[in-house]
């Protein structure tokens, strides 16, 4: 079927429907919400990647995929977006950029605090990098068990953050821990001992850090792209297929956790989220971490998306995303605007969690949407704030960035070939103020603390 306005606020479900409804007295679903690190849009198989990531396929084979799901260009906005329902911009300047400082005020109500409080047990194994020092750390923010790099991206077998203050960053439960292996199989094996162990209701964050830079894998993923060739350049070659065979890896891991859902009978009761950070970043030199690491000079793709990390085209923020909850959702497609904040309303509504007076979430419940329930369209509006003065406004099909003044119709254009902004002076106007109407709520440093959580 032909879909309706893609710049709508709602979602436009397939012909047979895509979900059952959930009845309320049902179990409350447990929640496993993986984030993968720099993943492009190209560089997985169900988008006609020639990397090998059958697990994330299936799931979305079987899922419903969300073909216009929007994050932030970059690591830490994203994160915050995500766990507040809010976009970053209301909590400073810091939370607008990759920040080693504590991004969020102490007392802020988390989609983990949030589900905590409904009786949900909380954890979190990967990349936090909303305050890399311990006393910063998960746990302080909604999470009962953490683990993973307080950090951003660090080295796969160093586990070593950026030089400076930072670097060692590998904790459990905000206490700095020596471990040996690859980091995409220490945050597999937490989150498989974690599920093996706990009981429903349950919400596992799971944030990983590949396929950040430094780029390295273990051989056997390496041999599964010996055969064929992948780029002229024989430098650019052996770079993408390191950066294939990393991917690879990291689908393998989510493979195990999604065999240990299914092996603890919990399966059936599991609502699982798929997502990228941001887009990929197109290439990358060793220097900021500690140690040697190869160049990479071919990297991740947001093809056919223009742009990269750190922009505010499509390719920087439009991530590969599906659903998947066996026996609730149909396999389908969501063809409509949603953005990472809408997962806090979304989620803490599954689970019975009552909002409290002042949250002034950006998101929106997309459920009833997802359910098929709702089919009415609306035009939404989805904002961006990024450092260096970078902002974006989107409304229904058009998108104004700025600096520069550059409007594209996605529903015509949606690889951003061609700047309207000369020929659609009335549309720039409009745009303007509505990005001024979004703005209003932004704050330039960080909120007054309540008291810090424990």
């Amino acid at each position: 079927m032909k879909f309706l306005t893609k710049g709508t606020l709602v979602i436009v479900v397939v012909s047979c429907g895509l979900a059952m409804p959930l009845r309320a007295a049902e179990t409350r679903p447990n929640f496993l919400f993986i984030v993968a690190d720099d993943l492009g849009w190209a560089d997985v198989g169900f988008h006609g990647s020639k990397i090998k990531t059958p697990n994330i396929d299936q799931l979305c084979a079987e899922g419903v995929e969300l073909t216009q799901h929007y994050v932030q260009p970059m690591c830490t906005p994203t994160r915050v977006g995500l766990l507040t329902g809010r976009y970053p911009s209301r909590f400073g300047d810091q939370a607008t950029k990759p920040c080693n400082e504590r991004v969020l005020p102490w007392g802020t109500e988390t989609l983990a605090t949030a589900l905590a409080g409904a009786g949900y047990d909380t954890g979190l194994a990967g990349k936090w990098h909303l305050g890399s020092k311990p006393q910063w750390g998960p746990n302080h923010f909604g999470f009962k068990h953490s683990y993973g790099s307080l950090a951003g991206g660090c080295g796969q077998f160093s586990h070593l953050y950026k030089k400076g203050p930072y670097s060692r960053t590998w904790h459990r439960n905000e206490k700095l821990v020596d471990e040996e292996g690859h980091t995409t199989d220490l945050i597999a094996r937490e989150v498989v001992g974690w599920i093996e162990r706990k009981k429903t209701p349950w919400f596992y964050y799971v944030p990983f850090t590949a396929v950040h830079v430094p780029v390295e894998v273990p051989g056997k993923y390496l041999e599964m792209y010996e055969e064929g060739a992948y780029d002229r350049d024989p430098a650019r070659d052996l770079s993408f297929r390191r950066y294939a065979a990393y991917t690879t890896h990291m689908d393998d891991a989510i493979g195990r956790i999604l065999e240990t859902v299914r092996r603890t009978g919990q399966r059936e009761n599991t609502l699982v989220i798929f997502t990228s950070d941001n887009g990929s970043f197109p290439s990358w030199r060793n220097g900021a971490y500690p140690g040697t690491f190869p160049p990479c000079p071919r990297l991740g793709s947001n093809l056919p998306y223009r742009g990269y990390k750190a922009q505010l085209y499509e390719g920087g923020i439009h991530s590969p995303t599906c659903v998947y909850w066996p026996g609730k959702l149909k396999p389908g497609k969501i063809d409509a605007v949603v953005h990472v904040v809408d997962w806090m309303p979304t989620l803490t509504k599954l689970a019975g969690y009552r909002p409290k007076s002042g949250l002034k979430w950006d998101g929106t419940d997309i459920w009833p949407w997802i359910t098929g329930k709702e089919t009415q369209t609306v035009p939404r509006t989805v904002y961006w704030k990024f450092i260096g003065g970078k902002m974006a406004i989107r409304h229904g099909d058009w998108k104004l960035i700025l600096p520069g003044k550059e409007l594209f119709n996605l529903a015509e254009d949606p690889y951003e070939k061609r700047n309207l902004a000369g020929s659609e002076p009335a549309r720039v106007a409009d745009l303007l103020e509505r990005l001024a109407r979004a703005r209003k709520l932004d704050v330039p440093k960080r909120p007054s603390d309540a008291e810090p959580q424990k």
